[in-house]
């Protein structure tokens, strides 16, 4: 690809806008951790209700994924991102004012929805503005990004909680994103000028349902997605949900030191989401061995919420988030594999095929582990370790078949 010096210019000023909107869409995935005590309380919820509210959100963002590739291919993202970003306000805005379980639901449909296309339709815009050897560079460097919203949602969050209420803390959020959603309208492009637009020689688009054939009937497309969902689905039950519960109930920890541990996952990704493409390249050489890498440190630290978490000295529990949140990163490669598999003209279809699975696993997961701890029944002060312990066996199992699976995918990407 070949840009001009004005397009190189604008590439990252859109970059930087995206980069806003994807830090509010972390955010919403993750921030009910710090809060879920505050909510059960406010909404009288159950463990099971409480693990209903929070994947609500993802189930509708998986489902969303299938109508928004081919939008996104057609549309644009800058048309789709906008139109999505005014439903993720009026969800917000809506969640801040619940007063009952159901209207919270109704807002956690609308964020999911209004996120569910922020990442995809900002990657594949990148496949326009970047070429595939910067595309595992730029992918990595947006996640490591948006995780600043994941970091804002942990120890920030409880700060701010703590001063203003979780309701006036949302509200605030969601007019931040009414601004961040219109600055995406007025400035976001979604290729470069004609003329380079031309150059890049985009082939024409497929079909939907060819494209689809292309995507689904590829063996190694079903494996990646398999690790994509139990990645996400260990990262998300830790960071989203149930690790706030673990720290808080299991260890006895406050809110804002449950929000300071939490915090520590965050730094790990973002520390690692900055880093990954570089190590794929010069260590590993590789996308895959890299993803699997990865999720086999996250594999062997996830076991620490079978026991041994609770044994360790304080110090040592938070670099076990970190590198929880290191390992995690590893798993963006699945960005620029599935970006290597397909050609461009489907990899808006292609990238939100497999974000389905991506968000499935982080709804499944934390809805199996509320229905896991309901059934252990209450326990005074909370959960019990035993409970929990047994809650978090399910992503864990889950990943370590996902690994066993896609060892025998093929490589993918040219390092």
């Amino acid at each position: 690809m070949n840009f001009s010096v004005t397009d190189k210019r604008k590439r990252w000023t859109i970059f930087a806008t995206l980069a806003l909107m994807y830090i509010l869409v972390y955010f919403y995935r993750v921030s009910l951790a710090v809060v879920a005590g505050d909510i059960s309380r406010e909404l009288h919820l159950t463990p099971e209700q409480l693990g209903s509210l929070s994947g609500v959100l993802f189930y509708v963002y998986a489902a969303a994924q299938i109508p928004l590739g081919p939008m996104i291919d057609r549309l644009g993202s800058r048309v789709v991102i906008s139109g999505c970003g005014v439903l993720t306000t009026l969800g917000g805005i809506l969640f801040s004012q619940a007063d009952t379980l159901a209207i919270a639901m109704v807002a956690r449909v609308f964020i999911g929805i209004g996120t569910a296309s922020v990442l995809m339709a900002t990657f594949t815009l990148f496949s326009h503005w970047f070429s595939k050897q910067e595309f595992g560079r730029v992918s990595g460097f947006m996640v490591a990004l948006g995780n600043l919203g994941n970091l804002g949602a942990t120890a920030p969050l409880a700060f701010a909680v703590g001063l203003f209420g979780w309701r006036n803390s949302f509200l605030a959020v969601g007019i931040v994103q009414a601004v961040v959603t219109l600055l995406v309208f007025c400035k976001v492009q979604d290729k470069p000028d004609e003329n380079a637009a031309q150059e890049n020689g985009t082939p024409p688009r497929a079909s939907l349902m060819a494209a689809w054939g292309d995507i689904f009937g590829t063996r190694d497309f079903w494996l990646l997605g398999g690790i994509a969902f139990f990645w996400y689905g260990n990262y998300l039950a830790l960071q989203a949900l149930w690790g706030g519960p673990y720290l808080m109930e299991v260890l006895h920890l406050s809110r804002q030191v449950t929000g300071s541990m939490l915090m520590f996952t965050s730094i790990g990704f973002i520390v690692g989401s900055s880093l990954v493409d570089t190590v794929a390249r010069r260590f590993f050489k590789s996308y895959k061995k890299t993803l699997v890498a990865g999720q086999l440190v996250l594999l062997l630290f996830m076991t620490a919420f079978q026991g041994w978490a609770e044994i360790i000295p304080r110090p040592l529990l938070a670099g076990v988030f970190f590198v929880i949140g290191l390992a995690v990163s590893s798993g963006v490669m699945i960005y620029p594999i599935i970006r290597s598999m397909f050609p461009v003209g489907i990899v808006g279809t292609a990238l939100t095929s497999l974000n389905f699975y991506v968000l499935m696993g982080a709804a499944v997961t934390q809805q199996v582990m509320g229905i896991i701890l309901g059934s252990h029944g209450p326990v005074a002060g909370g959960m019990s370790a035993a409970a929990l312990h047994t809650a978090f066996m399910f992503p864990i199992a889950g990943l370590a078949f996902a690994i066993l699976l896609y060892s025998r995918a093929r490589e993918y990407g040219n390092l």
